[in-house]
């Protein structure tokens, strides 16, 4: 079975101007366009399948500061105040829940570095706690064995990947915005030097502002523009189980496997960092750009196979406006999980937590994470094409931030003040061959 995933009606009728677009219904998407919302703007939101239907259902619903580099770490701060507003604000509800996030460790040179990260943390105004060795053994108890020490982060949170876009979207729909699933941008239109409207298969939006929230399709999409935009997918797998017994963890951080409670009061399980990398010309293309985050990671990535060929999200090819397009053809990215993944990350859940013997495997499904060469999002207007903001790239990081990352978006389009400092974010940094340093987590 797929990633859990409620389901909204869409707004009737595409309008025939907009004082925004927002290509893309994923978590980012549906962030922004609510925020623009908000500022009074007209927002109209296109998405060629179902909104939250890609990587935004198919991640573990982390909201996290813990861990995160620096570049990210006072948009991570902001999102989770954001995801807590969010309810009383709009009425619609996202799961979220402040319930903290545990680290478990028998590793030194691990919880070194989780130390580091709590000193770094403590200048930025960021509450964590190093366990010792009794201390982790009583927050893991759940585990039934002992460890050396660990993290609780008591202000991070989850929230529920199967209702949190569409929660979303529901509310732009509320504030006036109109959202439209099944609905392709093919391209857009210029003129003047800028952008001037959004070509979508069931007609022409006019508009003078876009916000490129594309997730894995991002890249080939910027190809059709003339926009070089590097960016590769890696293939993740995940499952499900069904509800355990109380005294588990709500979110659980282990080398060997991590556990998250879903809002049924099931599990999502997920072996961190291991996914496979499934070759595109798109990836051969900007291949020397990603070759420090790949050397880096080798040990948790493997050689994939055609999924990525077959799904067409990483073409160099050009298509018309005026016929279907790839995204026409593969109106969802539901790549095959890895089989051998599934199974071991099982065994190292049920090793791990005794308490989940029993529950049934109730879903498992793959996703494609959309990765820079820094493993930092890119978001900001695209210097070749005034009138275009792009934003994507959040590298597994999207979920629990799209709520910041939205909240920019809005604050650059209207010219407010920015809720954090952009610069760290804009694709302008990838113009030359190195994009910088790689992301520490």
């Amino acid at each position: 079975m797929p990633a859990p995933l409620q389901t909204i009606a869409s707004s009737p009728n595409l309008p025939e101007q907009a004082d925004v677009v927002v290509i893309g219904g994923g978590i980012v998407g549906v962030w922004a366009a609510y925020y623009l919302a908000r500022r009074g703007l007209s927002v109209a939101l296109v998405e060629k399948g179902q909104v939250g239907a890609e990587q935004s259902s198919r991640n573990w619903g982390w909201c996290r500061q813990q861990n995160r580099d620096a570049r990210e770490l006072p948009m991570a701060t902001k999102s989770l105040d954001l995801w807590e507003r969010f309810a009383a604000e709009s009425g619609e509800d996202t799961g979220f829940s402040r319930c903290g996030l545990l680290y478990l460790s028998n590793d030194d040179q691990e919880l070194a570095g989780w130390a580091r990260w709590r000193d770094f943390a403590r200048t930025v105004g960021v509450t964590t706690h190093m366990l010792n060795g009794a201390e982790a053994a009583e927050r893991g108890r759940a585990t039934g064995r002992p460890w050396k020490g660990g993290v609780f982060s008591p202000s991070d949170g989850i929230a529920d990947p199967a209702r949190a876009a569409p929660a979303v979207a529901r509310a732009i729909m509320k504030l006036g915005g109109t959202v439209h699933q099944g609905c392709a941008a093919r391209g857009l239109e210029t003129g003047g030097g800028r952008v001037c409207g959004v070509v979508t298969e069931r007609g022409t939006i006019r508009t003078k502002l876009v916000v490129l929230a594309g997730g894995a399709w991002a890249s080939s999409f910027c190809h059709q523009i003339g926009v070089r935009f590097p960016l590769a997918s890696i293939r993740s797998s995940i499952l499900s189980v069904g509800p355990s017994p109380t005294g588990l963890p709500d979110a659980l951080h282990t080398a060997a496997v991590s556990v998250t409670r879903r809002g049924d009061g099931g599990h999502t399980l997920a072996i961190s960092g291991r996914g496979r990398v499934d070759p595109t010309m798109q990836q051969i293309r900007f291949a020397p750009q990603f070759m420090p985050m790949f050397t880096r990671r080798w040990r948790s990535l493997m050689p994939g196979g055609l999924e990525g060929m077959r799904s067409g999200h990483e073409t160099l090819r050009r298509w018309r406006l005026d016929r279907p397009t790839p995204m026409e053809r593969v109106r969802v990215l539901d790549p095959t999980p890895d089989r051998s993944t599934i199974r071991l990350t099982h065994e190292r859940a049920m090793a791990l937590l005794p308490g989940l013997k029993g529950a049934p495997i109730t879903a498992a499904w793959g996703g494609y994470i959309d990765s820079t060469p820094d493993g930092v999002p890119a978001i900001g207007e695209v210097g070749s094409l005034p009138g275009l903001i792009l934003a994507a790239g959040f590298s597994g990081h999207g979920f629990g931030i799209g709520p910041g990352a939205g909240h920019l978006i809005a604050d650059l389009v209207t010219d407010q003040a920015p809720i954090v400092d952009p610069k760290p974010y804009h694709p302008d940094r990838f113009a030359g061959f190195s994009a910088g340093k790689v992301a520490d987590f």
